[in-house]
């Protein structure tokens, strides 16, 4: 795919959603890096049931960790994978109350040493917290810049890295969010939904659906 034509699906993108943000409700960076690490595996849907019912009992990690990992499971327990995260937030929280003051740092590597956060988690509070031009590649950012031929790489770190290469800068902050909707309503796994795509016409892929 050339450059001009990724330019068209953008501005199409923007004109469409030109403020995009996350499904994940969050009112502060801690909430939002919260529920990302609840949102491994599970839909936002899931991740907001859970984080309404928890935050406005607790919502900083003092209050986190006084409820402990056996009071906090039972606000996530809907949740995939809940026994891990539970424990991995509870670390998080007294790591962050021990390093950075209670505070969710602005900073990659300070990050990805918080338990249960890895590039994809940090990348998403940097980008929608803190409004760093950080693009998170999950399973639809994948799909949808493969499937597409936007930005075509094996894995999910060769795709973040065409991403950043081939995205101008004046859509660096939102091209995260687009693409992950694009994935998530349009663009879907099994059949993607070809017939009211936006972009079906600049879109590279063989094998188009008529829905």
């Amino acid at each position: 795919m050339n450059n001009a034509k990724r330019r068209q699906i953008l501005e199409r993108l923007r004109a469409a959603n030109p403020h995009p943000t996350t499904e994940l409700n969050y009112s502060t960076p801690f909430e939002l890096l919260i529920a990302v690490i609840l949102s491994a595996q599970a839909t936002d849907v899931s991740v907001n049931k859970a984080t309404d019912r928890l935050y406005p009992v607790a919502n900083t990690p003092a209050a986190i960790l006084a409820l402990g990992v056996e009071g906090l499971k039972e606000y996530i327990k809907t949740i995939g994978l809940y026994n891990a995260k539970a424990e991995n937030i509870i670390k998080t929280c007294a790591q962050l109350l021990a390093r950075h003051n209670g505070e969710v740092p602005q900073d990659r590597a300070a990050l990805e040493a918080l338990p249960g956060v890895g590039r994809k988690t940090a990348n998403v509070v940097l980008n929608t917290a803190f409004g760093w031009p950080t693009i998170a590649v999950d399973t639809h950012i994948y799909r949808v810049s493969n499937r597409t031929g936007f930005a075509v790489g094996k894995d999910v770190d060769a795709v973040e890295q065409k991403l950043l290469k081939v995205v101008p800068a004046e859509f660096k902050l939102d091209v995260h969010h687009w693409l992950i909707l694009h994935g998530r309503y349009t663009c879907v796994a099994r059949k993607p939904r070809c017939g009211s795509c936006l972009i079906e016409d600049l879109c590279e892929f063989k094998d188009k659906t008529e829905i």
